[in-house]
């Protein structure tokens, strides 16, 4: 079975509408950059510890996610770069919590019930 139609049967006004109405491929690359950033094991293990706190430093998201400060510092640039975390300094620290797409993600591609599996 192929996967294009056999006859040109193109519904125009519909889908000229549905292509003046599609998002700009500016908001289909930011889409596809939060999506990516989901796609790592360790970002999505620190995704799910930010979403169980309001805020947590690099220490203690290593801690929890038993990965070097290291490592998590840099899964977290990249989701901070995605729009899913922001960040702030406070003294020596740097705090990270979810932005408010991260928390939308975080619930669609991590339910409670599969978090603490």
């Amino acid at each position: 079975m192929t996967e294009t139609c056999e006859l040109l049967c193109l519904n125009l006004d519909v889908a000229e509408e549905l292509r003046r109405a599609a998002p700009s491929r500016q908001v289909l690359e930011r889409a596809s950059m939060r999506a990516a950033a989901l796609g790592d094991p360790t970002r999505l293990a620190l995704v799910a510890a930010l979403r169980s706190s309001d805020e947590l430093c690099v220490c203690d998201l290593g801690w929890i996610t038993e990965r070097s400060q290291a490592l998590v510092s840099h899964h977290l640039r990249a989701l901070r770069a995605a729009g899913l975390a922001v960040s702030r300094r406070d003294g020596k620290m740097v705090m990270y919590r979810l932005s408010e797409p991260g928390r939308m993600l975080a619930e669609l591609v991590l339910p409670y019930d599969e978090a603490v599996a």
